[in-house]
């Protein structure tokens, strides 16, 4: 079943055929994430998202990124693949099992001098970060009642036109129906908010895998 749920079977494919192409490594990579990691590998970004993530990266002439939430490594190859040559990418999550994944296959795609991993609580790992202009790109995909924090301690590190990407910001079209109120949905629903009413960003919510909500910094 695709991410996007409202999709047909068919219509999905056809997306998948006309977006890209997704590389042999990718597939591998998709392969062994559903072979391991059992029911959580819907955590791996789509197919037809990663293709849009580079083209984002290349296309603002991003050259330093920030991801949350890494899981096997595929967002980070998107990104990173996106980068110039001098480009770098900093990846944190909490997961050293799932990052031993990506860490293989960032070196099979020979970018491991482009990506840094640091291991522990994204927010503590954020916070310790000086509060200069060190980002351009950003791609939040981790824990949904922490996406506010994670989103602030971004913002005031990105320049004037840096481009932070929200992952899952549709969760499975669970948001618009009012009738769901656990405690994931309604984090996400106040997020999607709170971005919406943010006069320090322009924001664009597409509907691209579990939908992506972009927020460009004024």
């Amino acid at each position: 079943m695709p991410k996007s749920a409202w999709l047909s079977d068919e219509l999905h494919q056809y997306i998948l055929d006309h977006s890209g192409p997704v590389d042999s490594l990718l597939v591998e990579l998709a392969e062994e994430t559903k072979s391991r990691v059992e029911h959580l590998w819907l955590m791996e970004i789509a197919p037809e998202q990663g293709v849009f993530m580079q083209m984002l990266v290349t296309l603002t002439c991003a050259k330093r990124a920030v991801e949350v939430g890494t899981f096997t490594g595929h967002s980070a190859i998107s990104i990173a693949r996106g980068l110039p040559e001098d480009g770098h990418l900093l990846c944190l999550d909490v997961s050293e099992e799932w990052t031993a994944i990506a860490r293989t296959y960032w070196e099979k795609a020979g970018l491991t001098d482009k990506i840094t991993l640091q291991l522990g609580p994204a927010i503590e790992s954020l916070q310790s970060l000086p509060e200069t202009e060190q980002f351009d790109f950003a791609f939040i995909d981790a824990d949904k009642p922490s996406y506010g924090a994670y989103y602030e301690e971004i913002l005031k590190r990105m320049p004037s036109g840096g481009l932070i990407l929200c992952d899952n910001v549709l969760w499975m079209g669970a948001v618009a129906n009012p009738e769901i109120v656990d405690e994931q949905t309604n984090a996400i629903r106040a997020f999607n908010d709170k971005v919406y009413a943010d006069e320090r960003v322009d924001c664009s919510m597409i509907s691209v895998g579990d939908g992506l909500l972009l927020a460009r910094k004024r």
